[in-house]
């Protein structure tokens, strides 16, 4: 097994073991639509064994950015119908990441829509809006009644993305978002069936990935997570207390057979992330997450190593749209350009070259 072998992830036959990490890129304007820009941008990267998209909020009320792409209005979802076309005509696959911001949004970004989180718990820190950098706003505690109507959305924009193309969706449980501060301690003080202990505090993330994969079917179906991550205030620092919450989500989802588990962790190789692939059972996405540039040694190491199915990569497809030649054939690389990696127009997102063959 190597980076270039095939691999079955559920309904999705990849080419390779590369696939390319939800990367936040805000170049959908205000209206969220993935225009012509953010479908060359894609189709560039056709070549890698999966793109997953960058995460799409799947309510008005779920956006996090200016710029960030969703599956909610007509426009958008003709937007993603002619992304799918596009990476599909180059032979690649795409699925949709469907990210509900929670309390990593603002008024001043959502249209004016209030901030829901499942507690009242604001983010230390400021956020970028479309007035400028506020800071982050108290959000309002979700009740119990309120949550068949999230989930809901979930399934609405995964079975729009299905309608658009696209070939599956990564439901994000990651990186402090609103499913992701469901299972931090440190933005979950519920005491209700979904506060609490760390299955209670699981129990939404599983209900969440169970409607989507009887919606679509769960062989369209990924879930990432970053366990340990402590990113966006949902902290998680008591080891015993993150392997309880992950081991309850991934034994409630494990008999879904899911195309696969994404876990985004800074030590692939430890006994956490080891145990949680062991117990899911199916295909594990690693990577070792945004301290590091991930490099060709490292891809090719946790394959080799049996620590991964496949590698999820960032940066580097980023800067290389053809990234699968260049690892392939051991060839030089381009730098990706921090300064560009957020904000509009072509300049760091469709202008790096691929090489001339």
């Amino acid at each position: 097994m190597n980076l270039f072998t095939p691999l079955t992830l559920g309904e999705l036959e990849l080419s390779n073991r590369m696939v390319m990490a939800p990367l936040t890129r805000l170049r959908s304007g205000t209206a969220g639509v993935p225009g012509p820009l953010v479908v060359e941008h894609y189709r560039q990267r056709a070549s890698l064994g999966l793109i997953v998209s960058e995460g799409t909020y799947p309510s008005h009320a779920g956006r996090a950015f200016p710029g960030q792409p969703g599956l909610v209005t007509p426009e958008q979802l003709e937007g993603w119908k002619n992304v799918a076309e596009a990476v599909h005509a180059e032979g690649g696959l795409i699925v949709a990441q469907v990210m509900h911001a929670g309390r990593v949004s603002h008024e001043g970004t959502n249209g004016g829509r209030e901030v829901v989180a499942p507690s009242a718990i604001a983010i230390d820190g400021e956020t970028r809006t479309y007035d400028g950098k506020q800071a982050f706003p108290v959000p309002r505690a979700l009740a119990t009644d309120e949550l068949p109507g999230i989930l809901a959305e979930f399934i609405q924009a995964s079975r729009d993305a299905i309608a658009a193309g696209l070939d599956g969706v990564e439901i994000h449980s990651a990186n402090g978002y609103l499913l992701h501060e469901f299972l931090s301690p440190a933005s979950n003080v519920r005491d209700d069936a979904y506060g609490g202990s760390p299955a209670n505090r699981a129990r939404f993330v599983a209900e969440v990935v169970t409607a989507v994969a009887e919606a679509i079917g769960a062989g369209r179906v990924g879930l990432r997570i970053s366990p340990e991550h402590n990113i966006q205030d949902a902290l998680e620092p008591d080891a015993a207390d993150v392997l309880a919450t992950y081991g309850a989500l991934v034994d409630a989802i494990a008999p879904l057979k899911l195309a696969y588990l994404s876990i985004l962790h800074k030590d692939p190789a430890g006994e956490l992330v080891q145990e949680l692939r062991a117990r899911f059972g199916g295909p594990a996405l690693i990577n070792s997450g945004f301290g590091t540039v991930t490099t060709r040694d490292e891809a090719r190491g946790l394959l080799t190593d049996g620590l991964a199915d496949a590698v999820v990569v960032g940066r580097p497809a980023i800067a290389n749209p053809d990234l699968v030649r260049r690892w392939l054939e051991d060839l030089p690389l381009n730098t990706p350009d921090p300064l560009t990696f957020y904000g509009d127009g072509a300049a760091g997102y469709t202008d790096y070259p691929a090489l001339v063959h």
